[in-house]
């Protein structure tokens, strides 16, 4: 199956259903307080670019980077449906996202994930990148269920 990643507003109804899926999730693994996951306000936010993963039309994942200043990024809400785990949609995201950092010329991206082990994928992910973890970044503080890392593009 081919996958098609764009730039898509996400207030469209296939697009929430997907987030209430990933807010849902988080909200089951992590404190309240350790949800750092961004609701639909929060993606349509003027720093924040959205992009979403089909495979023929059908919505299979998402993922977003914010803005925090002129050379520095973060990736926000990547969230694949479980069906399509495996099979290269989260890495492809990553790419996608990658790209256009590089393309504004920031020179370090950054991420929160959790430290729980239903995260250890995604830091797998992230590693598999070059990421490596880091202190908190931005307007984060130490949390015991976050786990944070970043990767230098440029110097």
């Amino acid at each position: 199956m081919s996958l098609y990643i764009s730039v898509e507003d996400p207030a469209q109804p296939d697009i929430i259903e997907l987030l209430e899926i990933h807010l849902s999730l988080m909200r089951s693994i992590s404190p309240p307080d350790s949800v750092h996951a961004l609701d639909l306000d929060g993606l349509r936010s003027s720093e924040i670019t959205f992009w979403t993963a089909r495979q023929t039309g059908t919505l299979v994942g998402c993922g977003a980077l914010k803005e925090i200043g002129a050379t520095h990024g973060e990736i926000k809400s990547m969230h694949v449906r479980d069906t399509a785990r495996g099979q290269g949609v989260a890495a492809a995201l990553v790419r996608t996202v990658l790209t256009e950092a590089n393309a504004r010329q920031y020179q370090r991206l950054s991420l929160e994930t959790g430290s729980q082990p239903q995260f250890a994928p995604a830091r797998r992910l992230y590693s598999s990148f070059g990421f490596d973890e880091c202190g908190p970044f931005g307007s984060y503080a130490e949390d015991p269920h976050s786990t944070f890392m970043t990767l230098q593009l440029r110097k």
